[in-house]
């Protein structure tokens, strides 16, 4: 059901299913709504989508991402937006 998912989308968007990695983004969102919060998942791989949008490679931006998850504390929640 996934993959039919993706490819109607890519489809619909007009993208190359060949650039998309999905395994990437769903480990990235794994690594976000365990280390930071569920709602935080969806929010991430959409900005990710921007960065990569912007040239940024996306393993580069996910690695960075995940660091960042994986470091991430909840008392800091309360200082962002």
């Amino acid at each position: 059901m996934l993959e039919d998912w993706m490819e109607a989308v890519c489809l619909e968007l007009g993208l190359d299913r060949k650039d998309v990695d999905r395994d990437l983004v769903l480990d990235l969102a794994r690594d976000v709504a365990h280390g930071v919060a569920r709602p935080a998942a969806p929010l991430t791989t959409f900005l990710l989508g921007l960065a990569v949008g912007r040239g940024v490679p996306a393993r580069d931006a996910a690695a960075r991402i995940t660091e960042m998850a994986e470091r991430w504390r909840p008392e800091r929640a309360g200082q962002e937006g």
